[in-house]
């Protein structure tokens, strides 16, 4: 079979104005990059299309296909002549060259251009991690001229970001050597997917809602434990223009000529991992069904996706479609002596713990298997049987070798699923200690929480000057715990709150479970030793 940039290669695309124009979206709402690319800005007048949520269960560390599901949904309802749009996040480079590779589906169920879209894609990435850095360099000028705003250099919050996986910055030491170098002080690098202007980004409505997102942000502490924000450092506007275009929504096509919006790319374990409001608006503008795709499993980027962004912007989701591979429920089992069918038996119990959470939260979903050639009858058939315990029925699809053809019945099974009200685990003027602690006990089924010292103080601090915020969990993608050995459905186990930080311009506070990273490594074989450029053309994304 055809590698998958080998059939992105065959696909022969459409303009990029033709496809936007089947949507109704005139070419002067367009920025093109080229033929097959553009920038779009159109009005956001409408709120009233159904939202589809794609999310999954724990995920190995290759994905499951929940982008690639959510492909080829999208071509299935424009097979069944409905109107629908996709909305994505933006691949991150630290990925495409490291592990997990590139974002943009795969098969027959894939956007293009895919390799435009993995790599600078329209510049959005660069100009978030310049303008972060913009703002890092600020403090540390600020300091070297005379520090007329006292700030500690002990109290930096903000750090600077890269969009690579380099483990050698997550702490270093800044300013040695002669004074005009700066002040000394250590430092550290976040990937540009978690640093907290791709988030507020993702956050804001238009430019004036970023403004004054960005406005707010929080530098760090005073001498005198007061707070600074980036309007204390007099550069929102350049931080602005610097994102002027990257705020605008990007627009590609499926395989099968359907557009999309790609915009945004917040990691899940450590960010949001949604793609942008701006997006999802526009995408409701135009269409009766939106698509939109939440980083790993439900309990990050899904559960955020509706306490985070649902919440904040009063979005009704309409139903909930939950990707599982056998492969990946084998892999919870955790015991490789085991026969396949014992091994799928055992590692359902991850299944269960996703079932069981949205259950809670009363959203009707949908339960699909993202085939695989090895996949068996059997155990097909066993996994049917394991679901009838919450009276589902289990929908197959098989995107990955037919496009939007193989998720026709996952299309139908998405379509009679109402919903109208959203439910929420906590209020949002709950302390923070009582929203930590619910998320953890109701949705990650901890027994109890566990504080350092240092953390009570901050949460102490967050409660009294930044209240009523939703929480951002960060943690193991791999394990509902936050140890990432712990597979399939634990329960008697603590966690441990190591950090919090406020997010004050995307509007939540991070709270970080156990040793969670936000600058990745690359592994001992990244992807980055596979891809080349042979006659012009890059190969071997994959």
């Amino acid at each position: 079979m055809l590698k998958d940039f080998e059939i992105a290669k065959k696909n022969k695309m459409k303009p990029i104005v033709e496809v936007a124009s089947n949507a109704h979206i005139p070419p002067k709402c367009l920025q093109l990059y080229g033929n097959y690319k553009a920038k779009v800005n159109i009005d956001m007048n409408s709120n009233s299309s159904k939202l589809v949520l794609v999310t999954s269960i724990n995920p190995t560390p290759y994905g499951e296909g929940k982008t690639t599901v959510a492909i080829g949904l999208h071509d299935a309802f424009s097979k069944k002549g409905i109107s629908s749009m996709l909305t994505l996040r933006e691949p991150s480079l630290g990925p495409v060259f490291g592990v997990k590779g590139g974002a943009c589906g795969g098969g027959y169920a894939q956007v293009v251009p895919m390799e435009d879209i993995n790599l600078h894609f329209n510049g959005d990435f660069h100009a978030i991690t310049t303008a972060n850095n913009l703002i890092s360099a600020a403090i540390d000028n600020s300091i070297y001229q005379g520090n007329p705003l006292s700030l500690n250099p002990e109290e930096i919050y903000f750090t600077r970001a890269m969009d690579m996986n380099d483990r050698v910055l997550r702490e270093i030491t800044i300013g040695k050597g002669p004074k005009v170098n700066g002040v000394e002080r250590t430092e550290h690098f976040t990937i540009t997917a978690a640093c907290e202007i791709m988030s507020t980004l993702c956050m804001a409505v238009d430019i004036k809602d970023l403004r004054t997102r960005i406005d707010k942000i929080i530098v760090g502490k005073t001498y005198d434990g007061n707070f600074v924000y980036v309007r204390d450092l007099n550069i929102t506007g350049s931080v602005l223009a610097l994102l002027k275009d990257a705020i605008h929504p990007n627009l590609v096509q499926t395989l099968e000529g359907n557009l999309v919006f790609v915009h945004g790319g917040p990691f899940a374990n450590i960010a949001p991992g949604c793609n942008s409001i701006r997006a999802l608006k526009m995408a409701s503008s135009i269409s009766s069904y939106v698509i939109t795709e939440a980083g790993f499993g439900f309990d990050l980027g899904g559960f955020k996706f509706l306490d985070i962004v649902a919440r904040n912007y009063s979005l009704t989701v309409s139903s909930i479609v939950l990707v599982v591979t056998l492969k990946a429920i084998k892999h919870h089992a955790n015991n490789n002596t085991l026969s396949s069918l014992e091994q799928l038996k055992l590692g359902f119990s991850n299944v269960r713990a996703h079932l069981d959470n949205l259950v809670m939260l009363q959203i009707p979903f949908v339960v699909t298997l993202n085939q695989y050639e090895s996949d068996t009858e059997e155990e097909i058939s066993l996994l049917e049987e394991l679901l009838q315990e919450y009276h589902t029925k289990l929908v197959l699809n098989s995107v990955f070798l037919n496009g939007g053809e193989g998720a026709l019945e996952l299309c139908d099974a998405v379509m009679a699923c109402q919903n109208e009200e959203m439910h929420y685990l906590y209020e949002n003027n709950c302390s923070l200690k009582e929203k930590i602690l619910i998320v953890c006990k109701k949705l990650l089924h901890a027994k109890d929480v566990l504080y350092t010292e240092k953390v009570l103080e901050k949460i102490a601090d967050a409660d009294h000057f930044f209240p009523n915020l939703p929480i951002c969990i960060a943690k193991t993608q791999y394990s509902l715990s936050d140890d990432k050995k712990l597979l399939g459905y634990p329960k008697d186990f603590s966690v441990t709150v190591k950090d919090i930080r406020v997010y004050h311009g995307a509007g939540f506070i991070t709270v970080y479970l156990g040793d969670i990273l936000t600058m990745p490594g690359l592994p001992k074989e990244p992807a980055a030793c596979l891809i080349d450029v042979v006659d012009g053309e890059i190969t071997n994304i994959f």
